[in-house]
């Protein structure tokens, strides 16, 4: 390699190790998640094609995922992106619920158990808790519903008056912020960082 190649390298994986162990804002996450409220107002769990990378399904719809992928997603964390390069190379570790051979970057971020297994992977794993003071607004958690469905949602910084953290999450009825945090058993806590 010639030396000025050499140093355009070298600043490029500088630049993009230090865009990479920038920490994530809370706050943000929050105020991210908050902002879907209004736009997201429906429930559309159906395969798209989407852009690679930076994806997504129209604003006004969405499934669950979309609320955490999209507020990851503004604070410069693309999951579609880092999941596929994930799964490209870790395949195996993923759960094989829908059948497939290989990883699909149109729909493998927008899949609960998927973002469960990236974020305890990446370390973001915390213990699920029953206790309100375990939870810190712009924590992600998930939930095992009746069915066996699983869901996931973001903890907002508001609180509930009896002093439960409220959750930004679309169940159904687009993006909401709601009292729902112990309403279903907790199976997933992460903190991103």
């Amino acid at each position: 390699m010639t030396t000025t190649l050499t140093r355009t390298v070298l600043a490029v994986l500088l630049l993009t190790a230090t865009a990479c162990s920038a920490s994530i804002n809370a706050a943000k996450i929050v105020t991210s998640a908050r902002s879907q409220i209004g736009v997201t107002i429906s429930y559309d769990p159906s395969y798209q094609q989407m852009a690679y990378p930076g994806g997504d399904v129209p604003a006004k719809t969405g499934v669950c995922a979309d609320v955490v992928v999209r507020a990851l997603r503004e604070q410069g964390m693309d999951l579609q992106k880092l999941m596929h390069e994930d799964m490209k190379r870790n395949f195996d570790l993923y759960p094989k619920k829908w059948g497939l051979t290989k990883p699909d970057g149109n729909i493998d971020h927008r899949r609960v158990p998927n973002l469960m297994t990236y974020f305890r992977r990446k370390g973001f794993a915390l213990s699920a808790s029953t206790k309100a003071e375990h939870f810190t607004a712009g924590d992600v958690v998930a939930w095992q519903l009746e069915g066996g469905l699983t869901h996931i949602g973001i903890i907002s910084d508001r609180r509930s008056a009896e002093g439960t953290p409220l959750v930004i999450h679309n169940i159904g009825r687009g993006t909401q912020e709601e009292n729902v945090l112990f309403k279903f058993r907790v199976t997933g806590h992460y903190r991103v960082k």
